[in-house]
Protein backbone atom coordinates (compact mmCIF):
# COMPACT_ATOMS: atom_id res chain seq x y z
CA UNK A 1 0.00 0.00 0.00
CA UNK A 2 1.01 3.25 -0.58
CA UNK A 3 1.23 6.74 2.47
CA UNK A 4 -1.79 7.91 0.31
CA UNK A 5 -3.97 4.52 0.46
CA UNK A 6 -3.13 3.96 4.24
CA UNK A 7 -4.19 7.52 5.36
CA UNK A 8 -7.27 6.73 3.30
CA UNK A 9 -7.93 3.64 4.27
CA UNK A 10 -7.50 4.17 8.46
CA UNK A 11 -8.59 8.03 8.25
CA UNK A 12 -5.45 9.03 10.18
CA UNK A 13 -3.41 12.37 9.63
CA UNK A 14 -0.59 12.07 6.66
CA UNK A 15 1.93 12.92 9.61
CA UNK A 16 0.79 10.43 11.57
CA UNK A 17 0.97 7.29 9.19
CA UNK A 18 4.19 9.21 7.85
CA UNK A 19 5.68 8.93 11.64
CA UNK A 20 4.61 5.00 11.96
CA UNK A 21 5.83 4.08 8.68
CA UNK A 22 9.37 5.54 9.27
CA UNK A 23 9.16 3.33 12.97
CA UNK A 24 8.16 0.58 11.23
CA UNK A 25 10.75 -0.01 8.60
CA UNK A 26 13.35 1.95 11.22
CA UNK A 27 12.42 -1.48 13.64
CA UNK A 28 12.39 -4.00 10.47
CA UNK A 29 8.96 -4.64 10.07
CA UNK A 30 8.21 -2.94 6.77
CA UNK A 31 9.76 -2.54 3.45
CA UNK A 32 9.54 0.37 1.16
CA UNK A 33 9.72 -0.23 -2.44
CA UNK A 34 9.57 1.34 -5.45
CA UNK A 35 6.20 1.96 -6.92
CA UNK A 36 6.04 2.25 -11.01
CA UNK A 37 2.92 3.20 -11.68
CA UNK A 38 3.97 6.59 -9.70
CA UNK A 39 7.81 7.10 -8.59
CA UNK A 40 6.75 10.03 -6.44
CA UNK A 41 5.17 7.40 -4.14
CA UNK A 42 6.50 4.68 -1.99
CA UNK A 43 5.17 1.03 -1.34
CA UNK A 44 5.40 -0.59 1.95
CA UNK A 45 4.69 -4.05 3.20
CA UNK A 46 6.11 -6.58 5.86
CA UNK A 47 9.11 -7.85 5.06
CA UNK A 48 9.16 -11.32 3.79
CA UNK A 49 10.44 -13.28 6.59
CA UNK A 50 7.56 -11.84 8.86
CA UNK A 51 5.20 -12.86 6.26
CA UNK A 52 6.72 -16.54 6.16
CA UNK A 53 7.31 -16.67 10.44
CA UNK A 54 3.53 -15.99 10.50
CA UNK A 55 1.91 -18.92 8.23
CA UNK A 56 -0.82 -20.43 10.12
CA UNK A 57 -1.56 -18.62 12.44
CA UNK A 58 -4.93 -17.26 13.25
CA UNK A 59 -4.93 -13.76 14.29
CA UNK A 60 -8.80 -12.72 16.04
CA UNK A 61 -9.77 -9.04 16.05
Amino acid sequence: MTQKEITRETYLPPRTVRYALDRLKKKGILEERFYFKDARQSLYGLRNSLVENTKGVVFHV
